[in-house]
């Protein structure tokens, strides 16, 4: 299934004159999920600094589909010039587990260039017409009547199902799982109450929170966020040994030249260490990381471990 081995050695192979003129074109950053969502964000606050450090346009694209599927696999295809990236979430090692129709391997057939962010967990996030304000609240409405709630889902193996699965499995509660395309949409369902909760950044969560279109209940990381100090975690409402945080890749398909890849984990560790941007990141609730080439492959083999344990404890029907 992977190129990687053929690629590989493509790059090696690849002359050094070639990296130095790199890149020759515009480049495409292709993010596999809807417009307006987590990955959007992060990369509006550090693409000027990407493109003006690189010396051409960084360009989004936005590939929709199957959860992640449809764009994911489109960057596995493409040459391994350096010319198109994919930023996506945690989703990448994530979704695979969850699905029979996966066409790439997110290990073997991409080059790993960085973890460029993360955030400090997901907000668990209620309409108001659910009549909870804690976690304990929530769950004891859920188990006296058993699958009545919903949550939203972004796609299986995303942000918003995982840590939903994982609640479900340690409370035993049966919460009917909502499929739709991307972030975006589900949010627009549940400020609308049509479904009744769901796992969202907080960098999203925070601006229906503090207007009072929903009502954040916990966060799904270790520790408080600044920006929202009055929410408990996971652990802290009950849960101990809840965490599930979200963060932010960068890759290339396999087989990248190594000079090419020093060069943009180098443009994107200076991004994110710029002082605007780490203002802004503080903002959404985010923190820069730009992990280096050969730490974030390792880091990504692992999290495609767990995600397949994850997948075998909750299952691949996500419901």
């Amino acid at each position: 299934m992977s190129a990687f081995p053929r690629r590989a050695a493509l790059a090696l192979l690849a002359s050094p004159a070639l990296a130095q003129d790199y890149p020759s074109r515009p480049i495409r950053v292709v993010v596999p999920s809807t417009p307006g969502g987590p990955p959007d964000l992060v990369l509006r606050a550090i693409t000027p600094r990407l493109s003006a450090a690189l010396g051409q346009p960084v360009v989004l694209e936005n590939r929709a589909g199957g959860g992640g599927l449809v764009g994911t696999a489109y960057v596995a295809r493409q040459p391994a010039d350096g010319l198109t990236w994919l930023f996506t979430t945690a989703s990448h090692t994530n979704i695979p587990p969850f699905n029979d129709n996966v066409t790439y391997d997110p290990v073997q057939d991409f080059t790993h260039v960085t973890l460029a962010a993360q955030n400090f967990g997901q907000v668990l996030v209620v309409h108001p017409s659910v009549p909870v304000t804690t976690l304990p609240e929530l769950l004891a409405l859920a188990r006296r009547d058993p699958g009545r709630l919903t949550y939203g889902n972004a796609g299986n193996g995303t942000a918003s199902h995982i840590p939903a699965e994982i609640m479900k499995s340690m409370t035993g509660t049966d919460i009917l799982s909502v499929p739709y395309r991307g972030v975006a949409e589900a949010v627009t369902d549940l400020l609308a109450g049509r479904v009744d909760m769901f796992f969202v950044g907080t960098q999203i969560a925070q601006q229906h929170v503090q207007t009072g279109r929903l009502r954040a209940i916990a966060l799904t990381g270790a520790r408080r966020w600044a920006g929202m100090p009055q929410v408990p975690s996971m652990a802290e409402a009950g849960l101990p040994g809840f965490e599930v945080v979200n963060w932010f890749g960068l890759w290339m398909p396999a087989g990248v030249a190594p000079a090419i890849v020093t060069r943009v984990h180098a443009a994107v560790a200076s991004a994110v260490a710029d002082p605007e941007v780490r203002q802004q990141f503080d903002t959404l609730g985010l923190e820069g990381v730009a992990m280096p080439p050969a730490a974030f492959a390792a880091f990504v083999a692992e999290q495609a471990r767990l995600a397949q344990e994850i997948g075998r404890r909750v299952g691949r029907s996500g419901g």
